[in-house]
């Protein structure tokens, strides 16, 4: 292993934010339900080495695990530098030889065999790389097969920089455009700033763009999502985020039912139960039960009743009105947010380029 850091799992230590959640403890089809695009191309990976496999090899090698709501499964210590130790101790026990600060620069080719001609489009085969070492001297390793596993282009400071892609153009693979997912949004709507930190647990998301002048629902979860300062961002955000892949031709919102648990006659019974309640105060000062403290001012404004006119004055339409913007608190989103802040980068290698049932490249052997 040739690594260009100064240890290994960089990207691991902080995965599931410092817990590192290893797979999902479902079983295949479950999984490939979840695969936004060309699902069919897991079906060799997944089958080979399924949840249950990953969970045996990292409890046969001395980790424990557990396994949390949503079928997530995390190292029981809840410490990502747990999985990196196991991972660790698995190379020494097969004698693996580790090279830290040794950048890989490029990939070594050559004519292919004969006997390989026939199966190779363009009859070349991989020799070994080219690899910098710490002091910044330059040599070529030979070997038989090179495995390339660089990531993307998100989180850059853990060392992925498209190592792997500028590898694949340069050896004349196809290179797909690449973009960020699982990405926070920026937003539309200048209220942000005011809403900045503000989590919300237990909201359904939906995402919608338009479609022949028609709102065509993509996605929809219950659960948990994140205001920030630019937009939104947290789990339900980052899942929409892999359902929107057009932002150069689409327009896309987030409409967020903030009270799911209640249909809106339910809901209604209840907004009758909290005016009663504060009758005689400032419609402003009515909703503390009802809403997170920073939310209020937002919903206020957007039912366009007036903020210090009194309950009781509250009418049935306002009252409707209030109603529906906490059932559909619409958003508009503006864009992603960068590559660098995404979790994962789509594109890159071209999949029909590449062998499903053992990743090789079908263009280049080895």
């Amino acid at each position: 292993i040739y690594e260009k850091n100064e240890k290994l799992g960089k990207k691991l230590f902080i995965t599931g934010k410092g817990r590192c959640n290893l797979t999902n403890n479902c079983e295949v089809e479950e999984l490939m339900k979840h695969v936004v695009t060309n699902p069919k191309f897991l079906y060799s990976a997944f089958y080979n080495c399924n949840a249950q496999d990953v969970m045996h090899f990292f409890e046969q090698n001395g980790l424990e695990l557990k396994t949390e709501r949503g079928n997530r499964v995390f190292p029981a210590s809840d410490h990502s530098s747990d999985v990196i130790k196991t991972l660790e101790q698995a190379l020494n026990k097969q004698k693996v030889t580790v090279r830290l600060h040794h950048t890989v620069t490029r990939i070594l080719t050559e004519p292919a065999h004969d006997r390989m001609q026939n199966q190779m489009q363009n009859q070349m085969r991989v020799t070994g790389i080219c690899v910098k070492d710490e002091k910044g001297l330059q040599k070529q390793e030979h070997f038989d097969a090179v495995i390339v596993a660089t990531g993307g282009l998100s989180y850059e400071r853990t060392g992925s920089t498209g190592d792997g892609l500028r590898f694949a153009r340069d050896l004349g693979l196809q290179v797909t455009e690449c973009q960020p997912s699982l990405v926070p949004f920026e937003i539309e709507e200048d209220f942000c700033r005011n809403l900045m930190g503000l989590s919300l647990r237990n909201v359904t998301l939906s995402c919608y763009t338009k479609k022949k002048n028609k709102d065509k629902l993509l996605y929809q979860e219950q659960g948990e999502m994140l205001f920030t300062h630019f937009g939104v961002s947290g789990p339900l955000v980052l899942s929409a985020s892999s359902h929107m892949r057009n932002f150069g031709s689409a327009k896309y919102r987030l409409s967020i039912d903030l009270k799911p648990a209640l249909d809106e006659k339910k809901l209604d019974a209840r907004l009758l139960r909290d005016f009663e309640k504060y009758a005689n105060h400032d419609f402003c000062n009515a909703l503390d039960d009802l809403l997170p403290q920073k939310l209020i001012p937002v919903v206020v404004e957007r039912t366009e009743i007036p903020p210090h006119e009194k309950v009781h004055d509250v009418t049935r339409e306002q009252r409707r009105r209030l109603g529906q913007v906490l059932k559909h608190f619409s958003v508009d989103i503006a864009g992603p947010c960068p590559v660098t802040d995404a979790i994962v980068t789509t594109g890159g290698v071209k999949v029909g380029e590449v062998d499903p049932k053992t990743m090789e490249s079908k263009l280049l052997h080895g």
